[in-house]
């Protein structure tokens, strides 16, 4: 590939200088032009650090019908215990002081962990949605080539047509010349 095609192609589909365009034009234009793909597999979400596995653990598990249940029952089991079970001599009597502390504390480091984890998968769809632009963009591209390609082939067969039809009226022309 010349820098000749490149800035041509930079010019023709993107009217941008080729030094102009950005690093995801650039791989565009040079999978076009070498007549390449530039679709992957998405890739996964893979935690490489142990707080980031945590991370996605937890938000897994916070985020589930099972946690839910689960929580559920031991705040059901909490007001039980602390109520009709303990009544008079409750380490936490109602309105359950400590329980609200212990779930305040909870939240206070729930929240984060599951940030975390969102802004890793926030990184993982901003990538994918540039692949996308970018597959979708080649194709766009590809296609107005095609119709470029049609439109050609349609103007020589339509020359060529016209020549036909000169030829055959120059035929005819003679023919209705001898007639006479």
């Amino acid at each position: 590939m010349t820098s000749h095609d490149t800035a041509h192609l930079a010019d023709k589909w993107f009217a941008k200088r080729h030094d102009a365009l950005s690093p995801s034009e650039r791989l565009i234009l040079d999978a076009l032009h070498a007549r390449t793909h530039i679709a992957r597999a998405p890739t996964p979400l893979d935690a490489k650090t142990f707080g980031e596995r945590m991370a996605d653990r937890v938000a897994e598990f916070g985020g589930s019908w099972t946690f839910i249940m689960l929580f559920g029952a031991f705040l059901v089991a909490w007001a039980l215990i602390n109520t009709a079970i303990l009544s008079g001599s409750a380490f936490d009597p109602y309105p359950y002081i400590f329980l609200n502390l212990l779930l305040s504390m909870i939240a206070a480091i729930q929240a984060p962990i599951i940030m975390m984890s969102q802004n890793r998968q926030g990184k993982k769809d901003r990538d994918n949605a540039e692949h996308d632009y970018e597959v979708n963009l080649k194709s766009e591209l590809e296609i107005m080539g095609l119709h470029e390609k049609f439109d050609a082939l349609r103007a020589e067969q339509i020359t060529r047509l016209l020549a036909y039809q000169a030829e055959q009226m120059e035929i005819l022309t003679r023919l209705l010349e001898r007639g006479r």
